[in-house]
């Protein structure tokens, strides 16, 4: 199984302007996702970017480089005219590794990809890990998820799903007993054709309320593949705290 990864990478950031670039244990963030990127079995991997900074950085280091147009209104769309670019076939399989996640798990990139080509009914897959606490359960910030038996996704919410109505009418300050919620982990495979098509259709109703993309994807029908991540994926850079508690990750002789 042959695949592709492409890391979208913009050099604006509300909070962390110039976020790719900023400095991890002595190199820019992105250099730290594309070398873990590099250890998954990917055929290939593309840094796509509309800034000419994070371009001459991430050659220098050595990385393939796609530039794309700074209009875009998501990653998703950053990602589908990087592989319209690249001319990937439709069948092919590409996966949108986030370009502030410098301590991705190179295994979990082969394990979306490999989940995606074997599931044929689904034109994109996923990943998710269970949630421990009755307070990231009720974060509407972290995204919750519910599957079918075939490990396909019914349904993501900002919302507590699913919601344990006789247990939380007794309490509501810890998770039941034997009850284990499941957080939505932001990994995409994608079939190549599935992801043109995607790109054209209009925001949908359900993504508009709940500010989640994927939704559009299960509005048309669209099956998703997602299972339970097979190994443990520290968050990303959002914030300047997100950044000193990477460095301070990476600084340990372990990590």
């Amino acid at each position: 199984m042959s695949f592709t990864v492409v890391i979208p990478a913009r050099y604006a950031s509300t909070r962390l302007p110039g976020k790719p670039l900023l400095d991890i244990a002595g190199s820019p963030m992105v250099r730290h996702v594309w070398e873990r990127a590099t250890r998954s079995s990917a055929a290939r991997v593309v840094i796509a970017t509309d800034d000419e900074r994070i371009r001459s950085v991430a050659e220098a280091f050595g990385a393939e480089v796609c530039m794309t147009a700074a209009t875009h209104p998501s990653g998703t769309d950053r990602l589908q005219e990087t592989v319209a670019a690249l001319g990937l076939p439709g069948e092919a399989i590409v996966v949108n590794v986030q370009g502030d996640e410098p301590l991705i798990p190179p295994e979990v990139i082969d394990q979306v990809a490999a989940n995606l080509a074997r599931a044929a009914d689904c034109g994109m897959a996923t990943l998710c890990e269970a949630l421990d606490s009755v307070e990231a359960f009720l974060d509407p910030n972290i995204v919750k998820l519910v599957r079918d038996d075939r490990s396909r996704a019914i349904y993501f919410s900002r919302a507590p799903i699913p919601w344990p109505r006789d247990a939380f009418a007794a309490d509501r300050t810890r998770l039941p007993e034997g009850f284990r919620p499941l957080r939505h982990i932001g990994i995409y495979a994608y079939r190549v054709d599935f992801l043109h098509r995607f790109v054209g259709w209009p925001l949908g109703a359900l993504e508009g309320r709940e500010s989640l993309e994927q939704l559009r994807a299960l509005e048309h029908g669209v099956g998703i593949h997602a299972d339970h991540a097979c190994a443990a994926i520290p968050g990303g850079v959002d914030t300047p705290a997100d950044l000193a508690r990477v460095n301070a990750l990476l600084a340990k002789p372990t990590a």
